[in-house]
């Protein structure tokens, strides 16, 4: 119901201001740009998904061999203690609790290709346990949330970027997306929980919590060790061999188990094509409503507006051209992407804007983008609090990056 709203709202905000701008600024353009923008989105829509047929196809087929093969249930009696408190409507050692693994593992390898379709099979399996097939369970909120705080250990595609726009060390950023990341995915877990009244002051929370913490300082300090040519080699190698890895693992776990590893994979790549063809829709309503929203100035005056009001209370506005990365992230991620190399375009691969844009575009994930293929693929329409907490997670993630980048390059 949320999302209804808001989508509704990139309409009715971008045609107002757009018939502002042609009564009152003889601005003729705007309009042709809007509708430009529907064409161009619903094309997008298409493409992505297009483009996802194949790797959920491949993924799909992939966790279907896992699954019988007996890896997913492995992995769910080991997450069941930590997975019981998080997510306490899901019966103790239920499958989907290696689905959602799997699928956090690949987020927070900077793996979105294969993120997608584990995280597109885990959905389907949650929407079997629930009992109100229109309307958002409490465990799939949960899981919603740590997929839109982005969790990422190694960002590739933005140290990628980075060295393509010429900057000097483009792993420079690298540590303070780890950080900013890390509290986007605390807060997170903290603000669900306190929705759907979990109690996190317990044993078992409170030593995960821990233990993710000396992980992430753990790999801090490794990763600090090494120049910057070093740190891109090994982060990744390292999420390829992981990746490689696990798909071995599956198929030498369903050939011990004496499945038929090539029918399994057939059986779920069939699920993985017909997921891709069903989120079509969800798509292409989202993008659209993005895209009418862009092409009206709506985004440029909201800059502005925030701008202007941090300046009349006298505080430093460095960051508000990094903004609209941070802004357009929840909305879209190709958008956010298009505004972090324009950030760094316009004012440097290594300037205080130029990195603050590329830590916004990895402390948090697509808000809407993932609420609308998730949900769309198993029908839900009810939300629930699912919009409140993912945007509270991607506030305090954009909270988090502008203050770490202050720290480490204002």
């Amino acid at each position: 119901m949320v999302l209804n709203y808001i989508w509704i709202a990139f309409f009715i905000i971008a045609f107002v201001i757009a018939l502002v701008k042609l009564v009152f600024l003889g601005d003729f353009e705007v309009f042709p740009a809007m509708m430009d923008s529907t064409f161009s989105s619903s094309k997008t829509a298409f493409e992505i998904s297009l483009g996802l047929t194949g790797v959920l196809s491949l993924w799909l087929g992939i966790m279907k061999i896992g699954e019988k093969g007996g890896i997913v249930n492995v992995l769910a009696k080991l997450l069941s203690p930590i997975f019981v408190k998080l997510f306490p409507d899901i019966p103790k050692g239920h499958p989907v609790t290696g689905s959602i693994f799997m699928n956090i593992a690949a987020n927070m390898l900077g793996l979105d290709n294969a993120a997608t379709p584990l995280g597109l099979k885990a959905m389907e399996q949650l929407q079997e346990l629930n009992t109100k097939k229109d309307t958002a369970s409490n465990p799939m909120i949960m899981f919603l949330v740590l997929n839109t705080s982005g969790l990422t250990l190694i960002p590739i595609s933005i140290l990628v970027y980075r060295a393509q726009m010429g900057a000097a060390q483009p792993t420079d950023i690298f540590i303070p997306i780890l950080l900013a990341t890390f509290f986007s995915t605390l807060a997170g877990i903290i603000v669900t929980s306190l929705y759907q009244k979990i109690n996190l002051f317990n044993r078992t929370i409170l030593l995960t919590l821990g233990g993710a913490a000396l992980l992430v300082s753990a790999i801090i300090w490794g990763f600090g060790q090494m120049d910057s040519i070093l740190m891109n080699k090994v982060s990744t190698s390292t999420a390829n061999i992981l990746l490689m890895t696990i798909i071995i693992v599956f198929i030498v776990a369903g050939l011990l188990h004496k499945v038929n590893v090539y029918d399994a994979f057939i059986e779920g790549a069939k699920e993985g094509f017909t997921t891709a063809v069903r989120i079509i829709p969800y798509l292409v309503a989202i993008l659209v409503g993005i895209g009418v929203f862009r092409a009206s100035g709506a985004m440029d005056m909201l800059i502005d507006g925030i701008a202007y009001g941090v300046q009349a209370c006298g505080g430093n506005t460095d960051f508000v051209g990094a903004l609209p990365t941070a802004l357009m992230k929840p909305l879209s991620g190709s958008g956010a992407r298009g505004m972090m190399v324009d950030a760094m375009t316009t004012y440097g691969a290594d300037s205080f804007v130029g990195r603050l844009s590329c830590i916004f575009q990895g402390s948090t994930d697509t808000t809407f983008y993932i609420l609308a293929v998730y949900f769309g693929s198993v029908g839900i329409v009810k939300t629930r609090h699912a919009v409140a907490c993912g945007l509270l997670a991607d506030l305090a993630g954009v909270i988090a990056a502008i203050a770490i980048a202050y720290l480490f390059f204002g």
